[in-house]
């Protein structure tokens, strides 16, 4: 774990560092979505939170954002579930806790919010995201491949 290791709860949109972290693990995102989803963080903190994490010097060095979510969420049983919707870390500050120290602020969240289970998603081909799961905690219950098509 990292000494000075800090976490704040975003309580505005231009909290430092978080749109660089957006931009660093959604990078096709458009400025317009970035804006509209840090704006639901907060102004619905009764479904939405984010967190920033700040290494040594301040700087930002990882993010989670999460949400509460009523509707099925595979493998769980109970309503509403904790969801991350997104969990980034700086590559030069992984494996040092601060993943594990931001999902521990989520759960806290999410446990202060009714929530009995933790759930989160990641791409098939994204296996450190798989393994940093289940260092974690977490575990697999599912894999699904989504289809469209137009109408």
């Amino acid at each position: 774990m990292m000494r000075d290791l800090a976490i704040e709860r975003c309580i505005s949109p231009g909290q430092r560092g978080w749109l660089e972290l957006r931009r660093a693990l959604w990078p096709d995102c458009t400025e317009a979505d970035h804006a509209t989803d840090r704006g639901a963080h907060i102004s619905k903190p009764e479904r939405f939170v984010a967190f920033v994490a700040y290494g040594d010097g301040g700087e930002p060095i990882g993010f989670i954002e999460a949400s509460l979510r009523s509707d099925y969420v595979n493998g769980t049983s109970s309503s509403p579930v904790g969801f991350i919707e997104g969990l980034y870390v700086v590559e030069r500050a992984r494996g040092r806790g601060v993943g594990r120290a931001l999902v521990q602020a989520a759960e806290r969240w999410a446990r202060e919010h009714g929530c009995r289970e933790m759930a989160s998603d990641v791409l098939l081909e994204n296996e450190s995201g798989h393994a940093a799961h289940r260092a974690l905690g977490f575990e697999e219950t599912d894999r699904v491949v989504y289809f469209r098509k137009n109408l």
